[in-house]
């Protein structure tokens, strides 16, 4: 029983923050020295015998602040949700909680798109709505002006345009790939795609304006996410070769190259909820479920949100909402800190420092890692039984 007590007391204490509100969401520490393993082969995509390889023998190695999301990121959104305005940024030099402020740089825009002016520079919307295919899913395409539907060629996404539960698009730079190959820019990607770098930077900032009306176009019956929206960042080299794929050798997402969900409904009953994510191995072996902070931003579904994820030189990723956000060509390095500390002073602030890790690699085609992987969830599902048992007895 001494040792089942304090469980107890950590798994209300969880329970608790989980279910806590905050106007700023932090990790801490994110980064370590790690490998993963990229995509070598993708073989008859479109027959029955559709299959693909890792090359194991050839990890990719990353290392230091941020990594690996410090690699070029792709930008996802699902609905129900409205995009008006999207701008990424880099700076040479920022720390949120530097002493010296004189260190700190300005941020300058490399992206933005504006739906209202219908600009988009260094932006191209893409979606799943190429060619289908057993192992892939379906491929990445240029979207039309709604978002959702195949073009034959880039075009800007409509003022306004909503997208609903389950449909999805994303953003990439407008900087073409090189041709498909292990060794070149882009890695291995599917045929007959338009292959687009994603934003790079170690230190980088995305902003987003947008909505996330409650859904009211699709039932929940015909939808998988109903009323579930997010806005998340991939390792660009995901999607350009399968978002969602039915073999975990179709992409380098399994090995652990990275994603960042920066607000994310996580399910139906807590549809006012925004969560932020990590998916890698920084910490743990379950990427599934990655590494949750516990707590939430809250999600106005009737008016228009301002905010986004920053990633400092120090290893510190911070979401944040802030009706001051501007999309100005230059954003100076106070009124960053000034947005975001007026949200800490006015609703808190929530961190999840991550742990320290050397060398971790990870991937599905081992067989004892997957086995792993399935009895420690086994037993997580179990021990947490047993503490409802103990609780509510």
């Amino acid at each position: 029983m001494s040792i089942i007590l304090p469980l107890i007391i950590a798994f209300k204490s969880l329970m608790t923050s989980a279910s806590s509100e905050y106007g700023v969401l932090e990790f801490s520490n994110l980064g370590y020295d790690g490998t993963y393993y990229q995509v070598s082969e993708l073989n008859d995509p479109t027959s029955d015998s559709c299959s693909c390889a890792i090359d194991t023998d050839n990890p990719v190695s990353f290392s230091g602040s941020n990594a690996p999301l410090n690699e070029e990121l792709s930008v996802h959104f699902r609905g129900p949700l409205i995009l008006n305005q999207f701008a990424y940024y880099v700076s040479e030099n920022f720390d949120f909680y530097s002493s010296s402020s004189s260190s700190n740089k300005n941020w300058s825009r490399q992206a933005y798109f504006s739906g209202s002016d219908q600009i988009a520079e260094n932006v191209t919307f893409l979606t799943n709505a190429g060619e289908d295919s057993t192992c892939l899913g379906k491929a990445l395409a240029y979207a039309d002006t709604d978002g959702i539907s195949l073009s034959s060629s880039s075009r800007i996404l409509n003022n306004n345009t909503l997208i609903n539960s389950d449909e999805e698009f994303a953003i990439f730079s407008n900087i073409s790939c090189e041709d498909s190959g292990i060794n070149n820019d882009c890695g291995v990607y599917r045929d007959n795609i338009p292959a687009f770098h994603g934003y790079y930077g170690k230190i980088k900032l995305f902003l987003f304006e947008f909505k996330m009306p409650n859904e009211s176009s699709v039932s929940e019956t015909n939808a998988s996410s109903y009323n579930m929206p997010a806005i998340w960042l991939l390792n660009s080299r995901i999607p350009r070769t399968s978002q969602y794929p039915t073999n975990s050798s179709c992409s380098c997402w399994r090995s652990g190259c990275g994603e960042f969900d920066i607000f994310e409904i996580l399910n139906t009953t807590d549809v006012e909820d925004l969560y932020t994510t990590i998916h890698n191995y920084q910490g743990t072996d379950d990427i599934e479920s990655g590494l949750p902070i516990y707590g939430y931003i809250k999600r106005d579904t009737s008016s228009v949100m301002k905010g986004g994820v920053l990633f400092d030189a120090n290893g510190t990723a911070i979401t944040f909402l802030s009706e001051n956000v501007n999309f100005s060509s230059s954003i100076d390095a106070t009124d960053l800190i000034s947005w975001i500390e007026t949200e800490i002073d006015s609703d808190g602030l929530k961190t999840r420092e991550l742990s320290s890790v050397d060398s971790t690699t990870d991937s599905d085609s081992s067989e004892s890692s997957s086995n792993q992987i399935h009895i420690q969830k086994s037993l997580m599902i179990l021990n947490l039984l047993l503490l409802f048992f103990l609780i509510f007895k």
